[in-house]
């Protein structure tokens, strides 16, 4: 490699350097990827989550709704979550804190293989980006099980826009509900602050790299 080539690759990888910096500008981490310091657990079943590797990992027959303690209204959450065959959780999004009901009483979005065969008839607003018996997300861009996702959910007034894997699968105004059954069943969708938090179902997951920024 010739001394100019070596200036322009160093330039060029600094330059990618910054570009990434100014992305994540204004996020922070809400997990130090050592310990739940700052999440609460509530109805922990089996081995509850475990932080792993800096990981926080759901195991099989573990779960519960773990939620970052502070209360957030508008915002830009980022993660990185691996499934396995037949994972099964969810992201809670201005949600209270507690046991049950949370898709409802909050909103979840689902997190799921649903590639799994075990999933092969669940209805389409239960596959993954899901607003939880709202609104369905577009299918086909989960990446093999075993295989790091990327996510990113933003919601800012009555918007909720979840992007996986570089790809938008769902984009919603939650004022487009009209039906008054879904509209008395989910006093959710009126919320406009609560918690993030993942919310288990007894199969495994793992999640990474969780950071937030305040709209």
């Amino acid at each position: 490699m010739t001394p100019q080539t070596r200036a322009f690759v160093l330039s060029l990888a600094f330059a990618m350097l910054l570009a990434a910096d100014h992305h994540e500008e204004g996020f922070t981490p809400i997990f130090d990827g050592k310990s739940l310091n700052g999440w609460t657990l509530i109805g922990k079943t089996g081995g509850g989550y475990l932080v792993e590797d800096g990981k926080i990992v759901c195991p099989p027959k573990g779960g519960g709704n773990l939620f970052h303690e502070k209360e957030y209204s508008d915002f830009v959450l980022r993660f990185e979550f691996k499934l396995e065959d037949g994972s099964n959780n969810g992201l809670a999004i201005r949600s209270p804190m507690q046991k049950s009901s949370l898709a409802y009483d909050g909103m979840e979005l689902q997190i799921i293989d649903n590639t799994s065969e075990r999933y092969r008839d669940i209805k389409s607003w239960q596959k993954h980006g899901s607003l939880y018996h709202v609104f369905p997300a577009k299918t086909g861009h989960l990446k093999p099980t075993g295989e790091w996702n990327q996510q990113e959910v933003s919601v800012k007034g009555r918007q909720v826009k979840v992007v996986l894997n570089g790809h938008t699968i769902l984009d919603v105004n939650l004022d487009g509900v009209k039906d008054p059954e879904i509209i008395a069943k989910h006093p959710g969708l009126k919320r406009t602050s609560g918690h993030v938090g993942f919310l288990g179902h007894d199969e495994p997951i793992e999640f990474r790299n969780i950071r937030i920024k305040e709209l």
